[in-house]
C-alpha cells in the first residue's frame, strides 16, 4: 500500500515538472521602457509593447488585441499622462490598479478632458494609429505655446528614459515591482539588476569621454526630448525648434532659431525620424548646419538586456556626427 502511495505521488510530481510554467506578462507603453524591463527581467518574461515603431506615443490608438494583452498583463509600465497621452484614462482608473506602475504623475487637472477623443477602442476593428507628427498641418499661424520644456502640461519633462541615472532608477522600480509577482525568479532579477548597473555606469563613463571633442559644437534639437540626454552628459543645448511637438513652431519662434543658427559656431541639429523633414529643412536653407538624426523611441535597438545600453550609446553616435568632418 506504501509503495502504491509512494507510486502515485511520484507520478503525480512528474506530470507537473512535465507541465508547462506560465510565463509572466509584462506590457510597457513605448520601446525604451521595454528595453530597461529586459535588462532587469532578461529573457525568462514575455515582454510586449503597445505603441509599434514609427507611431507618436502622444496620440496612438491602441488596437483591441493590445487592449486585450494589458487584461492579461501580470505587469503594466508606462512612463505617464504627459507622455503615453492615450492611456490616461485607461490606466490612470482603477481597472489595472495594483499592476500598473507609472513612472510619472499628472501635472494638470484636466487630464480627463483632454484625453476624451482616446477613450476606450475597445469596440473598433484592429487599426493603425493617426500617423506620426509629420502629418500634422502647418500650424505657423500660431506663435508660441509656451516656454515649456517638454510637451504637455507645465510640470517634469517626461523623456525621463534619456537620462540612464533616470533610467537606473526605472529599472529599480520595475525589479522591485517584478519582485513580487509569483513564480519569478527573484536571485536572477538581482542579478540582473547589479549587471545592468556596472554596464550602464561604464557606458556613461565612456560617452561622457568622448562627447568631450563637442566643445565649440552648437547643438539644436527638434524638441525637448534631447535636453534631459544633455544636461546629464553637461552638453550646451542651443536651441530647440519645436516648443511642442504636436504643432509646427511659429514663425516668431522659427526666426528665433533661424538667427541662433546663423550666430551659431559649428551649428549641428539633431532631428528625430517620428518628424515631418520638410520644414526644418526649409527653415535651415542657406544657413551652414551640419544634421545628424536620432531616435528617442529607440526603433533600431534590439530588445535585449544590454538594448539601453545601446540606445545609449546610439544617441552619444549621433551627437558625435555634428563633429566637423
Amino acid at each position: 500500500m506504501n509503495f502504491r502511495k509512494t507510486s502515485l505521488a511520484l507520478g503525480v510530481a512528474a506530470l507537473a515538472a512535465a507541465m508547462p510554467v506560465s510565463a509572466t506578462n509584462v506590457v510597457v507603453s513605448i520601446k525604451p521602457l521595454e528595453l530597461v524591463v529586459k535588462a532587469v527581467a532578461g529573457d525568462s518574461m514575455n515582454v510586449s509593447t503597445i505603441v509599434p515603431p514609427g507611431s507618436s506615443p502622444h496620440n496612438y490608438n491602441m488596437k483591441p488585441s493590445q487592449r486585450r494583452a494589458l487584461d492579461q498583463a501580470d505587469a503594466i509600465f508606462w512612463v505617464g499622462p504627459e507622455m503615453e497621452t492615450f492611456l490616461s484614462r485607461l490606466l490612470g482608473g482603477h481597472e489595472f490598479e495594483g499592476k500598473v506602475l507609472a513612472f510619472t504623475e499628472p501635472t494638470t487637472n484636466d487630464t480627463d478632458a483632454h484625453h476624451d477623443e482616446h477613450d476606450d477602442h475597445d469596440d473598433h476593428d484592429d487599426h493603425d494609429d493617426h500617423g506620426n507628427h509629420g502629418d500634422h498641418d502647418d500650424h505657423s499661424d500660431h506663435d508660441e505655446h509656451g516656454d515649456h520644456h517638454h510637451d504637455h502640461g507645465t510640470g517634469e519633462d517626461p523623456h525621463i528614459w534619456v537620462d540612464p541615472h533616470k533610467a537606473l532608477e526605472m529599472a529599480k522600480v520595475i525589479h522591485a515591482k517584478l519582485s513580487t509577482l509569483e513564480g519569478v525568479n527573484i536571485s536572477e532579477l538581482d542579478a540582473n539588476l547589479a549587471h545592468f548597473e556596472q554596464n550602464l555606469h561604464t557606458a556613461e563613463q565612456s560617452i561622457k569621454e568622448s562627447l568631450r571633442q563637442l566643445e565649440g559644437i552648437s547643438l539644436f534639437a527638434y524638441h525637448s526630448a534631447l535636453e534631459r540626454f544633455t544636461e546629464h552628459y553637461e552638453l550646451e543645448l542651443a536651441g530647440v525648434l519645436a516648443l511642442n511637438p504636436e504643432l509646427s513652431p511659429g514663425a516668431r519662434h522659427l526666426a528665433e532659431v533661424q538667427n541662433k543658427l546663423r550666430k551659431a559656431n559649428h551649428p549641428c541639429l539633431l532631428t528625430e525620424p517620428q518628424f515631418n523633414r520638410q520644414w526644418w529643412r526649409s527653415i535651415t536653407d542657406g544657413i551652414n548646419v551640419t544634421i545628424s538624426t536620432w531616435d528617442p523611441l529607440a526603433i533600431d535597438i534590439e530588445s535585449t538586456a544590454n538594448g539601453y545600453i545601446e540606445f545609449q550609446q546610439s544617441i552619444a553616435d549621433a551627437v558625435l556626427e555634428c563633429l566637423p568632418k
